[in-house]
């Protein structure tokens, strides 16, 4: 369920009708005024606090939601 909620906030940001799990943020075009819109999108509709090393660490759909599931970010 992250995992759809993330790709979802990434796909409306990045502007693209489709991100598989394993496709890296950097490769597909973000840079970082899209991550703090990404940033702020998992505050504002998941309720996760994501900081932005994490972020940059995590450049993954998969490897970010791994992230939020484990840390108990999800609050939504």
């Amino acid at each position: 369920m992250t995992t759809e909620r993330v790709r979802a906030i990434w796909c409306r940001e990045l502007d693209r009708d489709a991100i598989a799990d394993d496709d890296d943020f950097f490769a597909l075009g973000g840079q970082s005024l899209i991550m703090v819109r990404i940033q702020s999108a998992f505050i504002e509709e998941m309720g996760a606090e994501v900081p932005m090393d994490q972020m940059f660490r995590n450049p993954t759909v998969a490897s970010i939601a791994a992230y939020i599931d484990s840390t108990g970010a999800l609050t939504r």
